[in-house]
């Protein structure tokens, strides 16, 4: 992740939309691919002070503030929504003040992600555009009434997933209280918002790179996807725990449920690492230490991570944080990122389209 630097010299963030030196606001330039400081030219359109590009604020940026991405200024043309905003099919109930919050939060994780599959040049796209497999957002809550006796009672519960390219999250995740409890209930080294990002994104591709088209290598790599069924497989998960010595070949204990989860959990690790060593390359975050040159590209990646992991996870355990990253990358879950490895630059040769969010409750 990059940072930009302000009109007055400030350095800026991902997530700012308001320099916090000049009071300047900024926002994500789609012309010039930076958040940048924002000229007001009228109630609605903007310069960008590094480009000069005409721009307005994304609908999300304008009227909720749970964004900090422009669009071009194309008049009676101008799109709504921004590039990463318009892939949202449902947001959050926000007549709740708890839910703007929470939505708000969301929105920061889902821009790391997508930027960081443009990083990747992985391919997605809406159902508007036609793509093969479209991506959304659904960001919703547990549907609760009150019974008489005044304690609440679950209608509806609303579960984190996948299912053919829409991803829904509970906005309850959110929470960091509520997450933290899952997390130790769980026994889940961390629980955050990218990572249930990058975990549902896992299932994404796997549904659009692997089912049909190299269906027999992810087997020889991850298993028998067929064999047991899901059901069945989470049956036992549930009832009997992880595989004994997980550690040898998994990168969690979760991914030993079934090898789509294996694939899920894995290439969720994958991207961990992309958007450390990106961020670290980013802020100057250098590793001292000779990487041996193998001529492997995963394996430098691997090396230049653990380097750097070792380093912040006693940072933070200084700090009595957890640890930033926690794997231990074993031969067999090293075979296993070679794979994804493979199969992110396979996909990055295929076009990427370019998305509309119909708002729901």
């Amino acid at each position: 992740m990059n940072t930009y630097t302000c009109k007055c010299n400030n350095t800026l963030h991902f997530e700012n939309s308001q320099c916090v030196s000049c009071l300047r606001e900024v926002g994500w330039c789609p012309e010039c691919q930076g958040i940048r400081a924002l000229e007001p030219i009228d109630g609605t359109s903007y310069t960008c002070l590094n480009c000069n590009t005409q721009l307005r604020k994304c609908t999300n940026y304008a009227v909720h503030q749970v964004c900090n991405r422009c669009v071009h200024d194309e008049g009676e043309h101008t799109h709504e929504f921004c590039d990463y905003c318009k892939f949202n099919d449902v947001i959050p109930d926000i007549s709740n003040p708890k839910n703007k919050e929470r939505w708000y939060l969301i929105e920061v994780a889902k821009r790391r992600l997508l930027y960081n599959l443009d990083i990747l040049k992985l391919p997605y796209g809406t159902a508007a555009e036609g793509f093969e497999l479209p991506l959304s957002f659904d960001f919703k809550e547990d549907i609760v009434v009150s019974d008489p006796s005044g304690s609440g009672t679950i209608e509806e519960k609303v579960y984190t997933g996948h299912a053919d390219g829409k991803i829904t999250i509970n906005i309850a995740e959110a929470d960091p209280v509520e997450r933290e409890k899952l997390r130790v209930d769980f026994g889940e080294p961390h629980r955050t918002l990218i990572g249930h990002f990058r975990h549902e994104i896992a299932h994404y591709y796997w549904q659009l790179l692997v089912l049909g088209k190299c269906e027999d290598s992810f087997k020889q790599v991850f298993g028998d996807h067929e064999n047991p069924s899901y059901t069945d497989a989470m049956n036992s998960y549930y009832q009997n725990g992880p595989k004994p010595n997980w550690q040898t070949d998994y990168i969690s204990a979760y991914a030993t449920m079934h090898p789509w989860e294996d694939f899920a959990e894995t290439f969720g690790a994958y991207l961990d690492m992309v958007a450390v060593l990106d961020t670290a390359e980013h802020v100057a975050l250098t590793i001292n230490e000779p990487i041996e040159n193998s001529g492997n590209e995963l394996l430098n990646m691997l090396q230049r991570y653990e380097l750097l992991g070792i380093k912040i996870n006693e940072m933070n355990r200084t700090m009595g944080l957890l640890d930033l990253v926690p794997e231990v990358f074993t031969a067999g879950v090293v075979r296993k990122m070679q794979f994804i490895h493979w199969l992110v630059k396979k996909s990055s040769m295929l076009l990427r389209m370019p998305a509309q969010q119909t708002v729901g409750a």
